[in-house]
């Protein structure tokens, strides 16, 4: 968690993250009437040009989730008897392996889930082309023929939580932002990325070129950062990719190559920053859709996370795969009765 240099400790990262995100995702975001409400806080920092100070590392671990639950549909927050048992069970479970340490208790304005729009707070459903496609890739990926069938977070492209966008879930929740005048940098504890923004104007990429992480370009409006992105890879992004981490906990979506992304960055007061992101793929989802995530300012420093190393998943997937071809071709040969063909 940013104090220790992190390793891989389990066979498969899939496995930690559905453990975690079961017993914690996200801390609720704000409005955006409260946000620009907190933005005006005499207690938030300036830079020397007069914008709110973003520097540091910021904690985006929480334990609200993404989307509303069912049993509190309807419901935009819990009462602290709610939020007290919830941290009470978290805190209990011996799978979270204190991922979260004394963080683990912080929680912003007990919101019921992280998505803010739709309002029920629910991801809107896929369109039937974002389907089709996100199932063929879930086949692919259970035959596993190369490298490339399996998730970009297992080949090490990419974190599983770090973005783009941002979104809570496993470990190595922190990132650290850097702010000059003309330029915004987000680096990434979750396989190390820096995402450099230019602040000074100039156009996105042409859109043959493709980027993992996009093309993003950055503007203040008011006291708010917002960064747009374009340029996608047709695979998706960190969090959001065909046949993802998150599948496991119902969140495995992803957008394709007509994603538009925007994120806003919010200094509430000396230690919360709201981040809050925005998707829009209308090849995949039936409408855009938000999500608002607070951030607490942390004194711990970002170490790199060493991804390849001791990595045995690669090999493991790919040769349990040959074996199981193996053994089916063994049976077409020989037949039902055991006889040779």
């Amino acid at each position: 968690m940013g104090k220790t240099l992190s390793v891989r400790v389990l066979p498969r990262v899939a496995a930690i993250v559905a453990v975690a995100v079961a017993i914690a995702v996200p801390v609720a975001g704000q409005s955006s009437a409260a946000r620009s409400k907190a933005s005006t806080s005499s207690k938030a920092p300036r830079t020397a040009d007069g914008h709110p100070d973003l520097n540091g590392v910021w904690f985006f671990g929480t334990l609200t989730p993404l989307q509303r639950p069912d049993d509190v549909a309807g419901r935009t927050h819990l009462n602290d008897e709610e939020i007290a048992a919830i941290e009470k069970r978290a805190a209990a479970r011996p799978e979270s392996f204190g991922l979260f340490g004394d963080k683990s208790k912080y929680v912003f304005d007990k919101r019921t889930s992280l998505v803010v729009d739709p309002p029920d707070g629910k991801v809107p459903p896929m369109t039937p082309a974002g389907q089709k496609r996100q199932d063929e890739r879930s086949a692919m990926r259970r035959g596993a023929a190369h490298p490339e069938d399996l998730p970009i977070y297992e080949r090490c492209i990419l974190g599983f939580n770090a973005g783009p966008p941002i979104i809570p879930g496993g470990y190595n929740q922190n990132v650290q932002l850097f702010q000059t005048r003309d330029y915004f940098v987000i680096h990434n504890e979750m396989v190390h990325d820096s995402r450099i923004i230019p602040l000074d104007g100039r156009p996105h990429l042409p859109g043959n070129l493709r980027q993992w992480q996009g093309s993003s370009r950055g503007r203040w409006e008011g006291d708010t950062l917002v960064v747009t992105s374009s340029n996608f890879m047709s695979l998706g992004t960190g969090t959001l990719m065909l046949d993802g981490n998150l599948a496991r906990t119902g969140i495995g979506w992803s957008p394709d190559e007509n994603l538009k992304l925007t994120e806003r960055f919010t200094r509430a007061d000396n230690d919360t920053l709201i981040y809050e992101f925005t998707i829009d793929d209308p090849t995949v989802w039936a409408k855009p859709w938000t999500a608002s995530i607070p951030m607490a300012r942390s004194d711990s420093r970002i170490y790199e996370y060493a991804c390849h190393e001791g990595n045995y998943d690669m090999m493991n997937i790919l040769s349990g795969s040959r074996t199981v071809e193996k053994a089916g071709d063994a049976a077409v040969k020989t037949g039902p009765d055991g006889n040779s063909r």
